[in-house]
This record gives structure tokens, C-alpha cells and sequence, in this order.
């Protein structure tokens, strides 16, 4: 090699741009070297307001479960139902709370497990809450009779002993002085005035077979039932606490002898108020054995 093509190679490999050329090239010979995986946050917020959630729901489940497998008293199930409902409404205050923050975050958290805790919450909270409102709207008694001046009464099923006691009203200015029994029918006068005796077109015995048969479509038990004497008394069960209301349906002969008249009374075993099911359920029997409900005169 002469001594011209010697400096020019070295002035060549000294250049800078041939310099970077070279790197580049040797650069994109080497493999790239692997991403590094970015490491996940725990979504502490939403994991909180899902165990809120979920947790309100089993806790409530567990407290009525527990109650009608006789594992505590059903006072007791009642605290765990109403501990729960606040644990849900937490968790659908923590929901809202973190939710409103995250919207000024630069990079917010995940929202499935928020949302899905708040979801859990608001199926119960919005289950239970059924129950408080009827607690605020309806008296609080637990005996419904279409007869306030002759109830029908309990002969193989035994009514329970503290019956009148907690009648709302004994400081009511208005009924001060009237006895339990006087309160209680003041009450449901004024609170289920449209329950009243009715009358059928049928002999009494066919009428008290129909209600055997409505009563046992509704898996209520059957106590006793006397189509000629024109009685039934029967025990429906609820799902979860496995409440016990007793009913006596009585069925008599008209004063002219053409159809009988129904009345019906139920009461629940336990509680003070029944959250307007003994009502419920007085009304929609005697409209499925009726079929048109009239007064009976």
C-alpha cells in the first residue's frame, strides 16, 4: 500500500460520520435487549371496596341463614342484617369517594374491583332497604284480622302469650287511656281499613277445600282442616330467617243461608312489627280464593 492510500484510509476511519456509521452498524448486529415488564400497583382502593361489598352481603346472609338453622336468636340475626347494611353503605360511600379522586389522578387505578364492590353493595343495601321502608310506613303490629270485633281464633295452633304487648299508641294522646286490645284495633283501622271480611257464592265446606288447596300450593303447613265445622289453620315459613306466621281461615254461612263469609286473621310467632307481611299475605289469598273480593254485609 502507498503512502497516499495509507493516510487516506486513516483519515477514513478517523472521520466522524464513518466513526457513527460504524457504532450503528455494530449496534444493529447485537440483539435487542428484552423490555422490562413494568410491575403492576396493587389496586389497594378497589380491593377494599370490594371486600366491603361482597363482605356485607355474606355477613347479612349468614346472619338470616344462621338464624333459621336456629344457630342464634333471631334478635341477634337481625343486629348481623342491620351491621351489614352499613358495612355497604361504606362500601358505596368508598366506592363514590375514591372513584371522584381518581378522575384527578394522572394515572388512575383499575376500576373493575371498585365497580364490582359498589355493584355487590348496592344489591343488598337496595335488598334490605325494601324492609326499612315498609318498617317506616306500616304500624308496627304483627296480628291482621278482617274481623277487628270477633277475630277468628287459634284452636290447634296456640296464639302467642305476649300477643298485645307493644301496641303502638299507650303514649298517643289520642288513645291514651284505651286498653291494647282498643289500640290494636284503632291501629289497624286506620293502617289496613280495606281488609275486611268477604263473601263467597259456595257452600262452606267447598270453600274451606279451596283454601286447603291454595294453602298448599303456597307450601304453607297445614295445622288443621274441618270443611264441615268451616276452619283451617295453616303455618307459612319464610326463606332466609324462617319466620313462623300462623293463619285461621273461618268460613260461615250467610244469615240467608245462599255462600258463606270468610274471614281470615294472621299473626306472626315473633317480632313486633311484621313489615306489613301478615297484610301481604291476608290480601292476596283471599283475593286468589275469591277471585273478586267483595265486603261482606
Amino acid at each position: 500500500m502507498t503512502l497516499v492510500a495509507k493516510r487516506k484510509r486513516e483519515q477514513t476511519l478517523n472521520d466522524p460520520e464513518t466513526q457513527a456509521e460504524q457504532v450503528d452498524t455494530v449496534a444493529a448486529a447485537q440483539p435487542a435487549p428484552p423490555p422490562v415488564a413494568e410491575k403492576k400497583k396493587f389496586d389497594f382502593q378497589g380491593t377494599l371496596v370490594l371486600v366491603a361489598g361482597a363482605g356485607a352481603l355474606i355477613w347479612g346472609l349468614v346472619s338470616a341463614v344462621g338464624t333459621g338453622w336456629g344457630f342464634w336468636e333471631y334478635t341477634s340475626g337481625l343486629k348481623g342484617v342491620t351491621w351489614a347494611f352499613f358495612l355497604g353503605i361504606g362500601a358505596l360511600l368508598f366506592g363514590i369517594l375514591f372513584g371522584w379522586r381518581a378522575r384527578k389522578s394522572i394515572s388512575p387505578p383499575p376500576r373493575t374491583r371498585r365497580w364490582a364492590g359498589m355493584l355487590i353493595a348496592l344489591v343488598y343495601v337496595g335488598w334490605v332497604g325494601t324492609f326499612l321502608v315498609s318498617a317506616l310506613t306500616v304500624p308496627a303490629i304483627h296480628d291482621i284480622s278482617t274481623d277487628l270485633a270477633d277475630p277468628p281464633t287459634f284452636r290447634t295452633l296456640q296464639l302467642r302469650a305476649d300477643n298485645l304487648d307493644n301496641i303502638p299508641g299507650a303514649d298517643d294522646a289520642e288513645m291514651k287511656g284505651l286498653t291494647p286490645q282498643q289500640r290494636w284495633v284503632t291501629v289497624h283501622q286506620k293502617a289496613y281499613g280495606d281488609i275486611r271480611s268477604v263473601r263467597i257464592n259456595e257452600p262452606v265446606p267447598s270453600v274451606v277445600a279451596k283454601a286447603e288447596r291454595l294453602a298448599k300450593d303456597r307450601g304453607w303447613d297445614i295445622a288443621v282442616s274441618l270443611p264441615e265445622e268451616g276452619r283451617l289453620e295453616a303455618t307459612e315459613t319464610s326463606a332466609f330467617f324462617r319466620f313462623k306466621d300462623d293463619v285461621v281461615l273461618r268460613v260461615r254461612p250467610t244469615d240467608t243461608g245462599e255462600g258463606s263469609v270468610v274471614d281470615m286473621r294472621s299473626v306472626s310467632r315473633v317480632g313486633v312489627s311484621d313489615l306489613g307481611m301478615n297484610a301481604k299475605r291476608v290480601r292476596s289469598f283471599l283475593a286468589d280464593l275469591t277471585g273478586t273480593v267483595t265486603a261482606a254485609r
